[in-house]
């Protein structure tokens, strides 16, 4: 089966991740996208989509022109594995204790940090983008400050790259869930390539619409990397769940996205905690009120 490339370079590794992000909104949709340096000392970094449809040059063109990147090359990639040439290209990602990387960067793991393998899939969240880097640096954060929670939930789940996060660090099983069944199965297929059977109760959901997720509250954590309309939607569901005193790491928020997000969290028993930028995305780590007793 024919499938299809657009690569393009550009200066700057920030500039970089921002189209790979803007990559995203088109239609067709590419089905991976990769960012990597050019090691020649230029300061160039190459971005790469690959899509299953023939992509929207007149799309491109407009990304490019956007972003100051040289115009996209699309070519035609005959019986070529997708996912193999995205995980060469993607390098490991270090979030705070956290080391993201594929199986074909197994040798650069470091010893002193909490690796988690996440090889290209047709799931969200490899941890290069900004939303997944934000969501484990406010969680390696919350780590540093003694947090030691004991019900963990990670709702939109994608790879599961935040659940497999936490139970790499905390004793308890963590759920995780997404309304897409298919990245149900590769966030399963990534909880048993990380050695984590039994530490993440992987399962279909959306939102709390799941017995196992309203029964295994209160939490004192939930991820919640989605958009800024369902997340807005479930900040009445989060007061519900979440324990007094626990912790919601919110994302997929633009950034011009995050007052009114945090506002409505706000008005829902929330205090802001953190506030991250990763290029065009924004992180937010919130802390549900304690009830005063006074």
């Amino acid at each position: 089966m024919t499938t299809y490339a657009a690569l393009t370079t550009i200066s700057g590794e920030n500039q970089a991740y921002a189209l790979a992000d803007a990559l995203e909104t088109l239609n067709p949709e590419p089905t991976g996208v990769g960012v990597f340096e050019v090691e020649d000392g230029s300061g160039l970094w190459e971005v790469a989509a690959y899509f299953m449809e023939r992509p929207d040059a007149g799309g491109l063109a407009v990304l490019s022109a956007l972003h100051l990147s040289k115009p996209f090359n699309i070519s035609d990639i005959p019986d070529q594995d997708w996912v193999s040439k995205v995980q060469r290209e993607l390098s490991p990602v270090v979030a705070g204790r956290f080391f993201v990387y594929g199986s074909h960067d197994a040798e650069k793991v470091p010893e002193d940090c909490v690796p988690l393998l996440i090889d290209a899939a047709m799931a969200f969240g490899t941890g290069h983008h900004g939303t997944t880097k934000g969501c484990l640096e406010a969680f390696d954060d919350l780590l540093e400050g003694g947090f030691a929670g004991e019900r963990i939930l990670d709702i939109g789940c994608g790879t599961a790259v935040l659940a497999m996060s936490a139970a790499k660090v905390l004793p308890d099983l963590v759920i995780a869930s997404d309304i897409d069944p298919t990245a149900v199965e590769v966030a399963a297929a990534n909880v048993r390539a990380n050695g984590l059977e039994g530490r993440v109760n992987c399962l279909v959901a959306a939102g709390f619409d799941a017995p196992e997720l309203r029964d295994g509250g209160p939490y004192d954590l939930v991820f919640a990397n989605i958009l800024k309309a369902p997340l807005i939607g479930l900040a009445p569901l989060m007061a519900r769940h979440v324990a007094p005193g626990g912790y919601a790491i919110l994302s997929g928020i633009l950034n011009e996205q995050a007052a009114e997000v945090q506002a409505i969290y706000a008005e829902n028993g929330f205090n802001l905690v953190d506030q991250r930028v990763i290029v065009e995305w924004t992180t937010l780590c919130v802390r549900k009120n304690t009830p005063n007793l006074s």
